[in-house]
């Protein structure tokens, strides 16, 4: 019998997506690593879990290939991590209902796509984008929010942060 893999760290699940990412730009241009380190603050901030914040680290590393499944399926991360992140996975061809059907069957990974939905739909980041694109990205995290039964994320002017 071996002995079990000590779990990764949250530094530690930070760097290998940070790695993984790197060279990323996000749609404005942005180190892609500003949105993983802003949608696990904003797990945070809403009072996630550490599993929680570990899965938003690695919650687009998937769907853009920067890990593949096979790395997180032997990745020494508690089964509840893998199981958020790949519930955040968008599948190829996959409809948006099922996506978010999914997402809303896997315990605590609601909270890490409602960071993720605030960061991307932050005005600020949609602002640098071309109206075309701006619009039609509002749009789909608005029908993703709805489907998601989240509220719209508040204005500026109604943020305490």
């Amino acid at each position: 019998m071996t002995a079990a893999r000590a779990q990764l760290t949250l530094a530690e699940v930070e760097d290998i997506a940070r790695e993984a990412h790197a060279g990323q730009r996000d749609k404005a241009g942005r180190p892609y690593a500003e949105h993983l380190a802003a949608v696990a603050d904003g797990v945070r901030a809403r009072g996630g879990s550490d599993d929680q914040i570990a899965a938003a680290w690695l919650h687009d590393a998937v769907e853009d290939d920067a890990l593949s499944a096979r790395w997180l399926a032997g990745a020494a991360l508690p089964q509840q991590v893998k199981d958020m992140v790949l519930a955040v996975t968008k599948r190829p061809g996959e409809e948006l209902a099922e996506y978010t059907r999914r997402i809303l069957a896997t315990p605590g990974a609601l909270l890490i796509k409602e960071s993720d939905l605030a960061h991307n739909a932050d005005p600020d980041r949609l602002a640098v984008l071309e109206p075309a694109t701006r619009t039609r990205l509002t749009e789909k995290y608005a029908l993703v929010r709805s489907l998601l039964g989240l509220t719209a994320p508040k204005s500026p002017a109604e943020r305490q942060d």
